[in-house]
């Protein structure tokens, strides 16, 4: 592990914004750090509001998608609200279909198969399109690179909407309109909304059409909220309004669909990271097992007891998901032992049955192995598919563009990625990546890297620094919890290892005459030795509260120990 310390941003401007706030100057720091460095921006940090958000209107293109569903409306035409089979995607359908459905029933949803179809825009959905009389296709959360299949409904007199969030290619669809703010010709102020969230600014357009304003569509932001949390999009600007205001929906008054998937949750306060571990893993099982439609009908049940049942079905998928996980993982992790590849700057493997619809995270539980970028392929049809994950810093969008003339299709962004291949491709696929990787990662890359925010005194640790970092949430990327460094500190005699396997640490920490701190290390359980007899160590943290048998106590949730 390597710790790297936060540049210590310039005393002058961390001095004048804890005068005018009135806070201490680390909080002021932490601000700072996260390019928080005046009174209004602090304002739109603590206190979140409705009234931040963007006009949508902003947006290219978002008054000719509205024109078009409008007249769409007034025709009386059929529309089909097509998504990806993920949490981004089947988010984005519940949200759109079930607001349009709110005025206006000739509404269908379509999540593309992943085995058959795969990611995207198909020509199936556009087929069941053409058989079923729809004249009009919103897509959502895809449809950027889509050129062929949206001349091929064009061909078949059907009109496309375009709502996706991943880089377009150099030529855009001949769709209707494209809305998409990483479009180079858009100016929309925030380019980093997800697929579900452009679907919103979709319905924002067409509710301040109607004449409702933007608190009508709270109750639709608890799909928007779990999408941001799924998708790993930075939690600034518009994302930590619509998350916010999102988890007080989750938490207050969610949609059946979303009650039903937590109503066994022990906590009575969801975080982001809640809906991250707990909603969207369940979410995705439905199109990784079976299919995204499970979802959809989950996320637009209106039927408390329907919607039970339907989650109890997604439980078992899940449940599935986590078998299938650990069974392709071991199997991966054996492969790259055999072939002794434990050296490399890339991990590259395949088998023909692994199931498609876990690749990705067990890509994702190789990284946590071997730190470095790593792509999972299995056969699908007569080709290769595979998911990619990268490492932090590194983005393997760029490499496998590298490596294009290889690959079938690929799509993705800086640390997610999606591919296809013929099967005679792969061996030189897999030098080519290896190559590209080796000779552009930086070195520093492959070994993971805790960012500590500030080096503080357990004196530092009071109730008002807890209140105020409390209100730093909802965190996400580039807006992290707060992670402190101590140095000098020792157990009070308290150290052991917890857990079935004695994998964990826990602690009492202090340091020289201070307070004392009950502290946790989750998997540091090997670390022991070094705190045993009073040794001094230094630690990486953050702080956390804890409840016990209805006390709150402060606890430090430990990173790394040295």
């Amino acid at each position: 592990m390597r710790w790297t310390l936060q540049p210590k941003p310039s005393p002058e401007k961390v001095k004048a914004l804890a005068a005018e706030l009135n806070v201490a100057e680390l909080i002021a720091m932490l601000l700072v750090q996260r390019g928080i460095e005046t009174y209004e921006a602090a304002r739109q940090f603590f206190r979140p509001s409705l009234s931040d958000l963007h006009d949508p209107y902003l947006m290219k293109d978002m008054d000719k998608a509205v024109a078009r569903i409008e007249a769409a409306i007034a025709n009386a035409e059929n529309i089909l609200v097509f998504g990806d089979y993920d949490v981004d995607g089947t988010t984005a359908v519940s949200l759109v279909s079930s607001y349009l459905k709110s005025f206006y029933p000739n509404v269908a949803t379509y999540i593309p198969d992943r085995y058959n179809e795969g990611y995207g825009v198909s020509y199936q959905g556009i087929d069941f399109a053409d058989d079923n009389g729809f004249t009009l296709i919103i897509a959502l959360d895809c449809g950027i690179k889509s050129i062929d299949h949206v001349a091929y409904a064009k061909e078949k007199q059907i009109d496309f909407i375009i709502c996706d969030h991943h880089r377009p290619g150099d030529t855009l669809p001949e769709a209707v309109a494209v809305l998409d703010p990483k479009r180079a010709d858009c100016d929309y102020p925030y380019d980093e909304l997800c697929g579900c969230g452009v679907g919103f600014k979709l319905i924002q357009a067409l509710a301040q059409n109607r004449n409702q304003t933007v608190e009508d569509l709270l109750p639709y932001l608890d799909l928007v909220a779990t999408a941001i949390a799924a998708d790993i999009v930075p939690i600034t600007g518009e994302n930590r309004v619509l998350a916010k205001f999102g988890l007080e929906v989750i938490n207050s008054n969610p949609r059946p669909g979303i009650k039903a998937l937590v109503q066994n949750v022990k906590k009575k306060t969801l975080t982001i990271t809640d809906v991250v571990f707990i909603i969207a893993p369940r979410i995705n099982a439905a199109g990784r097992i079976k299919h995204g439609n499970e979802a959809v009908a989950l996320l637009t049940e209106y039927d408390l007891e329907q919607a039970e049942f339907f989650a109890s079905e997604i439980e078992q998928h899940n449940s599935d998901r986590k078998d299938l996980d650990k069974q392709i993982t071991a199997e991966a992790l054996s492969q790259i032992t055999e072939n002794n590849e434990t050296k490399k700057f890339t991990t590259v493997v395949y088998q023909e049955n692994w199931h498609k619809g876990v690749i990705g995270i067990v890509a994702s539980r190789l990284t946590e192995t071997y730190y470095r970028p790593t792509i999972v392929f299995t056969k699908s049809g007569d080709k290769l598919a595979a998911s990619a994950r990268s490492v932090k810093d590194f983005d393997i969008y760029n490499a496998l563009e590298a490596c294009a003339a290889h690959l079938e299709q690929f799509g993705g962004h800086m640390y997610a990625a999606g591919m296809t291949l013929k099967e005679e491709n792969y061996a030189a696929f897999k030098e080519a990546f290896e190559r590209t990787v080796e000779e552009t990662i930086h070195p520093n890359l492959l070994t993971p890297e805790i960012t500590v925010d500030a080096e503080i005194n357990l004196t530092d640790i009071n109730e008002k620094l807890i209140r105020i970092l409390n209100q730093f949430e909802p965190f996400g990327p580039q807006n992290m919890t707060p992670v402190f460094m101590t140095k000098g500190l020792k157990d009070s005699g308290y150290a052991k290892g917890i857990g079935s396997e004695e994998d964990h640490l826990k602690l009492y920490v202090k340091q020289n005459n201070s307070p004392g701190f009950g502290a946790i290390g989750f998997g540091l359980g090997k670390k022991l030795d070094l705190v045993k007899n009073q040794q001094s160590f230094d630690a990486v943290y953050c702080i956390d509260e804890n409840e016990f048998n209805g006390k709150v106590s402060v606890q430090l949730r430990l990173k790394d120990l040295r």
